[in-house]
């Protein structure tokens, strides 16, 4: 009988399942790595254990269960952490008193309710009828409806919130969450009044936020407008579908980016499933470093005239810098992706098989516009073009693209080489290179601590040279060290620190192909390394004391010392 959720929720999942629906992992004999998401790095040094069900990164530090990994990875304190993962493996949490319940958990309560009540008046009321009928004119589906729980807000001004209030929710919360304003004299109103309402789901599909489409434009309305920014919801880190399209994504291994909330319900609808859409957003850094979990193939279903908007060229930019492999999806002019699939979804499918490079695109669209035959036309491709082959990382690819431009603008190769020398690349796109990184440093570690863990790991994964080794030769450990020792000396129970650290530690000496016979004398060289290295710190001790001991003209203390330093010395070389 397990004694509680969380022992339960840890046998009920696996950590492999659960990491790898966040980031692609790469089986590695025993235990399984992949390039760690909350760092810097070209290589993999995140590792998952299924058999310590543990992982950790040697790059940045972090580790340990998959608790730690869900609240480092989603942002959120254990209690949600909590949440997320017994959702995942169907462990009923006691339900908790309401004033014990995390911010979070009531915002997220208010969103879902917020969702059940705009879908009711989509089903019910005499307009929210209308707007059905809308959205089925739209080839939306019932199915479809039900599924992105779409729904209609009223256009009473309290509608929703009357609602809210009535549920056990105060006023502050439903601001808190989004869906109500403040106005003066402390009115109070809904956000979202006589529009088509579309829930923006998380990655654990949990409603967030919301974004609010008019049934019929005005001058004064907008035609869109989304939840502000909350503990929630924040545009910049949302992609809308892709808790549904994640999967699929990683299946087929691209994805496909295009801008409206229809256009991805229709794609998902025509069985295009791994599509997804900023939400009322540039694509921008974060975006774009949760997609790399998944896949490096990004395929663009934007409006034709994006080559000439520069938010959407700089998330392009962004796109190279990470080294996504970018392809345009080419549409008929003046159709957007849900034009086309509702009238005919087939075409949408040839049209995806047929995508062009980005940089094809680019080079479609410079020559469209410029003539390559006359010198000013030259100049005008030459200065569209350069920045774009310049962002290129693999300097392979790069070098093809250059052979490329030369030969269309019939002029010499080392001409553009020398020109693309001169082309300084904005670096505001490189910046954000690291935006959705942690803000730690990665660990720096001496050379005495290193040596300490190594023995320890080889240790721990082969108790057995435990006895052959002289216990003495731990004397130079450090205090930490000295008391694992101990505790492997009297067969201690480890303290749950401890028994992370020894985890991470054996975990790092797996990865290691050292064979058993080398183990002991790997071991006896560590431990003559930290030997070698206290007493040449000793020495630096002594002669610090030395120093002093002249400044104070004390003799008798600095012949003391000179002994001592003497004896120390012979150590080094004697052993």
């Amino acid at each position: 009988m397990l004694n509680s959720p969380i022992e339960e929720i840890k046998s009920r999942l696996n950590i492999v399942d659960v990491i790898g629906s966040y980031i692609k992992l790469t089986k590695t004999g025993a235990n399984y790595k992949a390039v760690c998401p909350f760092h810097s790095e070209k290589t993999p040094s995140f590792f998952v254990s299924p058999a310590r069900q543990m992982w950790h990164c040697f790059g940045c530090g972090e580790g340990h269960s998959i608790f730690d990994f869900i609240m480092k990875i989603e942002g959120v304190e254990f209690g949600d952490a909590l949440r997320i993962l017994a959702q995942k493996a169907g462990v009923e949490l006691k339900s908790t008193r309401p004033e014990i319940r995390t911010k979070r958990h009531r915002l997220y309560e208010i969103c879902d309710l917020a969702a059940k009540f705009f879908e009711i008046q989509l089903q019910k009321s005499t307009v929210g009828k209308r707007a059905k009928e809308y959205l089925l004119g739209r080839k939306i589906s019932e199915e479809s409806i039900k599924k992105w729980r779409l729904g209609w807000a009223p256009s009473k001004w309290r509608g929703l919130s009357d609602f809210l209030v009535s549920q056990g929710y105060d006023k502050d919360e439903i601001v808190r969450a989004g869906l109500a304003l403040r106005g003066d004299r402390d009115k109070f109103f809904d956000r979202f009044r006589e529009r088509i309402m579309f829930p923006v789901f998380d990655f654990n599909s949990q409603i967030i936020g919301f974004g609010g489409r008019v049934l019929k434009k005005t001058k004064d309305s907008a035609k869109y407008i989304n939840t502000p920014s909350t503990v929630l919801y924040d545009k910049g880190k949302i992609l809308y579908g892709l808790d549904k399209a994640k999967v699929e994504i990683r299946k087929k291994d691209f994805c496909i980016m295009v801008e409206g909330y229809v256009d991805v319900i229709l794609a998902h609808q025509s069985g295009i499933e791994n599509t997804v859409a900023t939400s009322g957003t540039a694509l921008g850094s974060y975006q774009l470093d949760i997609l790399k979990r998944y896949s490096d193939n990004l395929n663009l279903a934007f409006d034709m005239d994006f080559a000439g908007d520069k938010a959407t060229k700089r998330g392009i930019e962004l796109a190279q810098v990470r080294g996504f492999n970018i392809k345009i999806l080419v549409l008929p002019e003046g159709k957007d992706p849900a034009d086309v699939m509702s009238e005919k979804p087939e075409q949408f499918k040839k049209i995806i098989g047929k995508a062009v490079s980005i940089l094809d695109f680019y080079f479609q669209d410079a020559f469209s516009k410029f003539d390559e035959k006359s010198p000013e036309g030259k100049r005008k491709i030459s200065n569209t073009l350069m920045p774009v082959i310049k962002r290129i990382p693999n300097k392979i690819e790069q070098s093809f693209w250059v052979q490329k431009l030369a030969a269309k603008l019939e002029v010499k190769e080392r001409d553009v080489e020398e020109e693309l020398s001169k082309v300084k690349v904005e670096e505001s796109a490189d910046v954000e290179i690291d935006a959705f990184v942690s803000p730690n440093p990665v660990f720096a570690q001496s050379r005495q601590e290193l040596l300490e863990e190594r023995v320890i790991s080889l240790v721990a994964k082969t108790p057995e040279v435990w006895e052959q080794i002289d216990k003495e030769k731990f004397s130079f450990c450090s205090p930490k060290i000295r008391q694992i020792i101990i505790d492997f000396q009297k067969r201690d129970k480890f303290s749950k620190e401890t028994k992370e650290f020894l985890d991470c530690l054996c975990l790092k000496a797996e990865m290691e192909e050292l064979k058993e016979k080398d183990i002991l004398p790997e071991v006896n060289f560590c431990l003559e390394e930290i030997r070698s290295i206290g007493v040449k710190n000793k020495l630096n001790e002594i002669s610090l004391q030395i120093k002093k001991a002249e400044e104070e003209k004390n003799s008798e203390k600095a012949e003391e010392l000179a002994k001592e330093f003497d004896q120390w010395s012979k150590k080094i070389t004697t052993g």
